[in-house]
């Protein structure tokens, strides 16, 4: 058992995958020596050399299309967009060519390829370095989506990204780089789809992701104390959605509250409420809430962004105005 940071646990998956598959190789801006701008690639070049761990120009374009102009002739790639306020300079290649490939080829062509990038808010870099775009993927047939919140989450479905043989989009919160958590050792690997329970309850549901999974937690033990056991489930995956684990929780708490940093417009908790409200209607004893950053540009000034972003307080004060 090693403890690792969440950075170094990128790099700690990424590693795991490269011995294990000598054709797989890694390219994006900075990588290389530099070890990424949120040094979450740090020491795979010196270990695995120039040729399997690459960097580029900037040009998100050129990433995603080297990157799956190989991953079509067999080899598999890992590729680092560096903050996912950029997917858009490359959404075509992504959500046009990468997602659809499969399709288009009635199944004679593969696209195994990770696609990695830092997302979220927390570090003040201001409307065009600090969005959640989690959603923009979740809407694009073909395309797989994950969010790990914990280091050992982040080794473990790393490895399943990777290994899956379609286009996965891994979101790597910034806000979360330095937590550390026990990972074990040899290999880690987890499975696609599947979201964790990570804190048991009663009286209802919390549906979390990334950053806002530890305050869900936070917020719960705040709860605790006022009498309301909240159940809190780290959704991990948006594509493939666990949904049974989810509606089984809402079977026995009969409330569930989304907490998400995306806007609220069209965000991923609007998905889960609707499936609930459909599939699970008579189990609940109230309206599913939702609680989400509002569909604004994000600030950079940091008591704007505080206020824009879900917080422990507003998970509690929420769920206590809804129980009274």
């Amino acid at each position: 058992m090693a403890e690792l940071t969440y950075r170094s646990a990128v790099a700690h998956g990424i590693a795991q995958e490269m011995r294990r598959d000598p054709s797989l190789v890694m390219l994006g801006q900075d990588v290389g020596p530099a070890g990424g701008v949120f040094k979450t690639t740090l020491g795979l070049w010196d270990e695995f050399g120039r040729d399997r761990v690459r960097d580029t120009p900037i040009s998100e374009q050129a990433i995603l299309g080297a990157a799956m102009g190989a991953a079509m002739t067999g080899v598999p790639v890992v590729a680092e967009i560096m903050f996912s306020d950029f997917l858009p300079v490359c959404f075509d290649m992504l959500s046009n060519e990468i997602a659809k490939t499969r399709y288009m080829s009635n199944g004679q062509l593969a696209v195994p390829l990770v696609v990695r990038c830092a997302n979220g808010s927390g570090v003040r870099f201001g409307a065009q370095h600090s969005q959640s775009l989690e959603n923009w993927c979740m809407m694009v047939p073909g395309l797989k989506v994950v969010a790990p919140s914990t280091p050992v989450d982040m080794v473990g479905l790393m490895a399943a990204a990777i290994r899956d043989p379609d286009p996965v989009v891994l979101f790597e919160h910034k806000s979360l780089m330095a937590i550390k958590g026990d990972v074990p050792d040899g290999e880690v690997l987890d499975t696609l789809g599947t979201a964790r329970t990570v804190r048991p309850g009663t009286d209802v549901t919390i549906a979390a992701l990334a950053l806002m999974v530890p305050r869900a937690l936070e917020a719960a033990e705040i709860l605790a104390q006022e009498g309301i056991s909240a159940e809190v489930i780290d959704v991990r995956s948006l594509v493939p959605l666990d949904m049974a684990s989810i509606l089984e929780s809402v079977r026995r708490t009969s409330r569930l509250v989304t907490v998400e940093e995306n806007p609220r417009l069209c965000g991923w908790g609007a998905e889960v409420a609707s499936i609930v409200a459909h599939e699970g209607f008579w189990d609940l004893d109230g309206p599913v809430l939702r609680i989400t950053t509002p569909h604004v540009p994000l600030p950079a000034a940091d008591v704007l962004e505080d206020e824009a972003v879900p917080s422990v307080d507003r998970i509690v004060d929420t769920i206590r105005t809804s129980w009274g």
